[in-house]
């Protein structure tokens, strides 16, 4: 069975399909808010955490704009005894870990053993500790840790540092697919959820604000350099060049429909459908299959393009980028057909954490029945036929939410969710 026809498969297909999950809880560190409502009035507000990079000094490189979380002082969320285990990007996700459990109403220490797991999304965190272990080595001739090891054990420890903190003895994993992990993950948890799991910790956080992280983003090409922070990210425009970098993201608590019900839990709304899909290689000819990947999560969730209320778009803010997820948008819902927006333009784009933070965004919208804006970004240019947010719409009803991911890499991932 390929990938394809795997993720194209729909509950639907087996007499015995389970219930979709459901997300019982949100915990965010995000650039323009730390703590979900904190982040969501914010959004609403259309008020940007994109500034001046104030982490370290950014005088000799030509970007100089990010999406930092401010504001967050470690000590004031993380137990002492786990401050010297840990960096930044693990840091913030423990933060939102918490924040997740508690608004699900989970107790971990009343779960049954192996019961809940973590299975979350990571990128380019492992940069942070990476560029420690090379000052030890230059500072005090400690011991030398590649890259590679530092990444592959940050991974880990990344996840296992929640597991352990709480007590979660369940499944564990790190996709590490860039901006589509936030979607690969929670993907991953509702995979483990089918084979009895009764509740996962899922989603991404990611950080890579540092010297070394940056000499990596410029590598990359994508960020523009503009300094303008209102102007800096402005996908589907005429005038876009690149992206802003950012940091934090979203965790979600993913839970089995039946258990949730039984303990009363609140319901933000359900996983109804997920598929990935990967892009040809460069120079090959083949079409991108961001489209592909829509088509598959609406088959997966039974439901057609007609049935999706709002798109939240991967929004990469370069004109070819932008040009290709406009025609995949348009070629499923018909020119101008469905309102797109892109809230990561407060944030940047933030890695393993962007698609996840859209999730929850797409999981509020539904629940407060608006849609949240893309600001900063004036009409679509003439080769983007979206129906672009910029102001907030506030619609009667939404029940459906499609989210769009693309990661560095070829990866495409596109999951549906549905009101409670």
């Amino acid at each position: 069975m390929t990938t394809e026809t795997a993720a194209a498969r729909s509950d639907t297909d087996t007499l015995t399909a389970p219930a979709a999950p459901v997300v019982t809880g949100i915990g965010v560190a995000a650039p323009n808010g730390l703590g979900t409502e904190a982040w969501w009035s914010a959004v609403l507000r259309g008020e940007s955490g994109i500034r001046p990079v104030s982490r370290f000094e950014t005088d000799q490189y030509p970007a100089k704009l990010a999406g930092e979380v401010r504001g967050f002082d470690a000590a004031d969320h993380i137990p002492g005894r786990l401050l010297p285990q840990t960096d930044h990007m693990t840091r913030l996700a423990l933060t939102a870990a918490d924040e997740a459990l508690a608004d699900a109403g989970v107790d971990p220490a009343r779960l049954p053993d192996y019961a809940a797991g973590v299975i979350t999304a990571s990128s380019a965190g492992g940069f942070e500790f990476g560029q420690r272990e090379l000052q030890a080595l230059w500072s005090k001739g400690g011991q030398y840790v590649s890259a590679y090891q530092s990444f592959a054990w940050f991974y880990a420890v990344n996840t296992g540092q929640i597991s352990i903190k709480n007590g979660l003895r369940g499944p564990s994993g790190v996709l590490v697919t860039e901006q589509a992990g936030g979607l690969d993950a929670v993907a991953q948890a509702r995979r483990q959820l089918r084979k009895g799991v009764q509740l996962l910790v899922t989603g991404g956080v990611d950080s890579s604000l540092c010297p070394w992280g940056w000499a990596a983003h410029l590598a990359g090409g994508e960020l523009t350099t503009s300094e303008d922070p209102a102007a800096a990210f402005r996908p589907f425009s005429a005038d876009a060049d690149g992206h802003v970098a950012g940091e934090g993201g979203a965790l979600l608590i993913l839970e089995d429909a039946a258990a949730a019900r039984e303990r009363g839990a609140t319901v933000y709304g359900t996983v109804a459908g997920y598929a990935s899909t990967f892009d040809p290689p460069p120079g090959s000819g083949g079409a991108p299959r961001l489209r592909a990947a829509a088509e598959l999560a609406l088959r997966d969730a039974g439901l057609t393009a007609a049935d999706v209320d709002v798109v939240f778009a991967d929004a990469a803010g370069r004109r070819t980028a932008d040009r290709e997820e406009a025609a995949a948008i348009a070629g499923l819902f018909g020119d101008h057909g469905v309102p797109v927006t892109a809230p990561k333009t407060m944030t940047g784009r933030l890695a393993a954490g962007g698609a996840s933070l859209d999730l929850a965004a797409a999981l509020l919208s539904l629940r407060d029945g608006v849609i949240p804006p893309t600001v900063n970004t004036g009409p679509p240019a003439a080769d983007c036929a979206v129906d672009l947010v910029t102001e907030v719409r506030r619609p009667e009803r939404l029940r459906t939410a499609l989210v769009l991911a693309r990661g560095r890499g070829g990866f495409n991932a596109a999951m549906v969710v549905r009101a409670a």
